[in-house]
């Protein structure tokens, strides 16, 4: 063996491997969200703590704006709640159909925050929002 050679154990290999698995799943799951229409991304000019525009959120839908999933389930009602799904910790994926769906493992939320479909047991929590003017602002 010359002293330019390296040697690697089969125990460094195994461990390796392991931790670039594991940093590419961290990777996978923190990936930035598009999902939200273009208005829903901090708009610019409107009030502090503005999260979206009235207009953005359908009535019976919703839009994913950072760590905040923002619904309408009925005209002029608007929900504030967490988009960390409470089954595994994922970040929510989308609003459609009238759910809140979780890309990891499938759980899907109504549009209060309730479980509609497994393997999440806890609806997602509330998150405070109010509404000035015609934006949507944290409270």
């Amino acid at each position: 063996m010359t002293s330019n050679e390296i040697r690697f154990d089969r125990r460094t290999v195994v461990v390796g491997a392991g931790m670039l698995a594991a940093g590419a799943t961290l990777a996978a799951c923190a990936g930035k969200d598009d999902s939200a229409p273009a208005g829903a991304q901090a708009p610019v000019g409107g009030p502090a703590g503005e999260l979206a525009k009235t207009a953005d959120v359908p009535v019976g839908g919703g839009v994913i704006v950072g760590d905040t999933v923002i619904t309408q389930p009925t005209a002029g009602n608007f929900v504030g709640l967490s988009s960390t799904c409470t089954h595994a910790g994922c970040k929510v994926g989308n609003v459609s159909d009238g759910t809140i769906n979780c890309p990891c493992h499938g759980s899907r939320f109504g549009l209060d925050g309730s479980v509609s479909g497994g393997p999440a047991t806890q609806p997602l929590p509330s998150k405070p929002v109010r509404v000035e003017g015609d934006s949507i602002v944290a409270a």
